[in-house]
């Protein structure tokens, strides 16, 4: 049996996810998800590792069709809501799906793709009731379980290859380390087709018999009600939500804002991650809610690797130690390596790409650069491509940078990015979000007054927004594009 189906059983009684204004209990789950599951195996006995590709909008039927998958014995391949037909194309034709599962307002945008591809289209509350009721397979944890593909950074999306006990370890190493329990509940913001969403917030609640309440369009008003009203006390977030949250709470009457003060503080856990949390939102939102954030580092091949503590201090900037069952070590060049049940099983037909991330020794290279402060705790300095800016013979942080620029009167937000040089090899340059007139002069002139001047940028663009991805998190590969 599935191992998240499995332990949400004794909890058949209590509310599983609150979403469109309705509660749904566990035991409606349990029969929900096997009711799909029966659907998938129409035509066969065991899906054994088919993938489903399937675009469905948060709340019950997303976890019931993920559920019903797994049970089938199928790989859930889930589909960005927000992904132009191109995006949605390569994703289906690259995991091979044979199955296309969507809400009805999405069989527009893919009835044609399933027909040119030979898919099976299935259209929740259209075609979505089994005929006939069979047996469903074993599952063993060495199954593959989920394909999520990757931000696509440097070239097109790999898809991240997750077993059942991948995920189980992941899911379970959560558990322990954030002291999840049936007593909690929490609220889902965020996109699932990333491990943050499915993952941290999505699988570790039901894992542990609590509750999910899911919000598909966010709302800063929406989400300080849920808050204010009780019905949460574990929320998670990226950055970006945690900036508008302050950016709310700012506007409010004094009144209010104590008021929405004192609910926050009553939650259990606030936690930030997918994106590097500036320490000035992090010093602002503990003056708010009386919270220190816990950050947490993780990416999509190794689900959280590394975190603050729950008990015991956590420090601004860092992303503290590593997580129960995972182990983590730097390279000679300051390079996070790790290893453990919760690295990912393989990129989806790419066996080159896949031995190329590992060394000869078994650790997967995540490409992400950082230091040990002299309590053992992590702070990450950068991507070894993208975060390390290599000038004048100097290795520079943008991250560092960026929380000097955050600093300066009137800068809103800022992504530091290098630029092709011939002289420097990289030239430091920053993409500014202003709330009011910045003289440029007067900025260069205070960050020479800050850090030393091989680090301070020699350009500076000011841009409406910052490109960002579905997570929030910036995309300075189009930074570049736009300041070059």
């Amino acid at each position: 049996m599935i191992q998240i189906f499995n332990k949400s059983l004794p909890f058949s009684g209590k509310t599983a996810i609150i979403s469109n204004g309705k509660s749904y209990s566990y035991a409606a789950l349990h029969q929900a998800s096997a009711n799909f599951a029966q659907l998938l195996l129409e035509e066969t006995d065991d899906l054994a590792e088919g993938r489903v590709a399937f675009m469905v909008n948060p709340g019950f039927d997303y976890v019931r069709v993920q559920w019903g998958i797994w049970q089938a014995g199928g790989i859930v391949v889930p589909l960005c809501l927000s992904y132009p037909l191109p995006s949605l194309r390569y994703t289906i034709e690259n995991s091979g799906a044979s199955v296309i599962v969507v809400s009805p307002e999405f069989e527009e945008t893919l009835k044609d793709l399933a027909d040119e591809l030979a898919c099976r289209l299935v259209v929740l509350g259209k075609n979505d009731q089994a005929k006939t009721l069979k047996a469903l397979p074993e599952i063993d944890d060495a199954r593959g379980a989920m394909i999520l593909y990757t931000s696509g950074t440097t070239n097109l999306p790999k898809g991240v290859v997750s077993t059942h006990a991948n995920l189980n370890a992941q899911i379970s190493s959560l558990i322990e380390a954030w002291k999840w329990s049936s007593d909690d509940s929490t609220v889902c913001v965020l996109p699932l087709h990333h491990v943050h969403g499915v993952v941290n917030v999505v699988s570790c609640s039901l894992w542990a018999g609590a509750s999910c309440e899911f919000m598909p369009n966010f709302s800063e008003k929406a989400i300080f009600d849920l808050i204010e009203s009780q019905r949460i006390n574990v929320f998670m977030a990226v950055p970006t939500i945690y900036f508008k949250l302050i950016t709310y709470w700012e506007a409010l009457p004094k009144v209010e804002q104590n008021a929405a003060t004192n609910s926050l503080a009553k939650l259990r856990l606030m936690i930030s991650g997918s994106a590097a949390l500036p320490v000035s939102v992090m010093e602002r939102w503990k003056n708010i809610s009386t919270h220190l954030l816990l950050e947490r580092y993780g990416m999509t091949e190794i689900g959280m690797a590394l975190s603050n503590p729950y008990d015991g201090p956590r420090v601004a900037g860092h992303v503290g130690y590593p997580l129960p069952g995972v182990s983590v070590r730097l390279s000679d060049e300051g390079e996070i390596q790790v290893k453990g049940a919760t690295v990912f099983k393989e990129y989806w037909n790419k066996p080159e790409s896949t031995a190329e991330s590992f060394t000869a020794d078994g650790w997967f290279m995540t490409g992400d650069i950082a230091t040990i402060d002299e309590l053992g705790g992590y702070r990450i300095l950068g991507r070894n491509s993208v975060d390390i800016i290599k000038s004048g013979g100097y290795k520079i942080s943008a991250l560092e940078i960026e929380e000097v620029l955050r600093q300066y009167p009137g800068i809103a937000d800022c992504s530091v990015v290098g630029l092709p040089n011939d002289e420097w090899g990289e030239l430091v340059a920053a993409a500014i979000v202003t709330k009011n007139q910045i003289d440029d002069k007067a900025l260069h002139a205070w960050m020479r007054e800050q850090m030393p001047a091989y680090k301070t940028p020699r350009k500076y663009v000011i841009l409406a927004d910052l490109p960002r991805n579905a997570m929030g998190k910036v995309t300075k590969k189009d930074v570049v594009h736009l300041i070059q």
